[in-house]
């Protein structure tokens, strides 16, 4: 029987309805889950790594999770781990923990997006499928997974995608790796694009802004010369345009030191287009801007993090 270690951080699977707090609050540990789970599934171990809503996390706070996480698969009496997680930022901490700690191992994240006072409460079964995939041979060298409602999503694709709705976690660009049904578990193909960016920490002065129509550059500008931004991804129009007055601006950033990245904001696809315009992708490159190869703008700020902790943090964004 595979021997599997489940991390508890808190969020909605841990929360259930406190009069006190007129609402729900974290309050279940591992002990809760363990006596409500099967116990067939794997040789199980819970530990407490906190008790909060994700919303209250510190970028401190994800980045020692990744290390105990690291901690954890490096333990050969440790066959997988599963981390629940609340899902307000769930894909960070997955995506993280997928390019920083380097595994065969399956490192799995899940969560609720019911509280246990709610009828239909998908904690338990989200639990109980995320143990069978980090007990799953099938699993080993997929890098980090999210399983959610049963599905088994690449922590570089998956994205939460509705406030509320149980099948909320989604990969948009080219869908689940996988699902979990009566017959087990079904990986119907591997992650292609995982990278491992060998980092000791992260750079914590890295930012994230999404443009509109009519935009101001005030923002950036706010960010270069008051914050002292090491780097700002910029979720820009559609495959990687900028107003023009930006230009300028996002220019001065570079030659200031600053690394910029280069999003979209619609959430999938490659920041890359055929335009000769100004403000598209060809000024954007020619002044030296990064691009964030099909991440969002989330996911690429946090790999900015990891990667200006190297020493050579360029080789981790191609040119698209």
């Amino acid at each position: 029987m595979k021997r599997i270690t489940v991390l508890t951080t808190g969020g909605t699977v841990a929360m259930r309805a406190d009069a006190s707090a007129s609402g729900a609050v974290p309050q279940l540990a591992g002990g809760d889950f363990a006596d409500a789970l099967p116990r067939n599934i794997a040789d199980t171990r819970f530990e407490a790594f906190s008790n909060l809503p994700s919303a209250h996390f510190t970028l401190e706070h994800v980045w020692d999770l990744s290390r105990r996480v690291a901690a954890l698969v490096a333990n050969p009496q440790v066959d997988g781990v599963v981390v629940t997680h609340g899902t307000d930022t769930l894909e960070e901490s997955a995506y993280l923990c997928d390019i920083t700690v380097d595994t065969l191992k399956p490192i799995i994240f899940t969560g609720a997006m019911r509280t246990a006072s709610e009828l239909g409460y998908d904690g338990l079964a989200n639990i109980a499928a995320s143990m069978r995939v980090a007990a799953s041979d099938d699993a080993r060298g997929c890098g980090t997974l999210v399983v959610f409602n049963d599905e088994i999503h690449a922590a570089r694709d998956v994205t939460k995608t509705n406030t509320t709705a149980l099948e909320t976690f989604l990969s948009p660009e080219f869908g689940a790796l996988g699902r979990i049904d009566l017959g087990g578990v079904i990986i119907a193909r591997q992650p292609t694009l995982r990278e491992f960016v060998p980092t000791s920490r992260l750079e914590l002065n890295v930012h994230l802004l999404k443009l509109a129509v009519g935009m101001s550059d005030g923002l950036l500008e706010y960010l270069v010369d008051t914050v002292g931004g090491r780097g700002i991804v910029l979720e820009t129009l559609g495959g990687g345009r900028v107003p023009p007055w930006w230009l300028p601006t996002i220019e001065r950033a570079i030659k200031q030191g600053v690394t910029i990245v280069i999003a979209s904001r619609t959430g999938a696809g490659r920041t890359i287009d055929r335009y000769g315009y100004v403000g598209g992708h060809r000024d954007l490159a020619q002044i030296g801007c990064w691009f964030a190869n099909g991440l969002n703008g989330q996911k690429a700020r946090i790999k900015l993090m990891a990667a200006l902790g190297t020493s050579d943090a360029k080789s981790y964004f191609q040119d698209e």
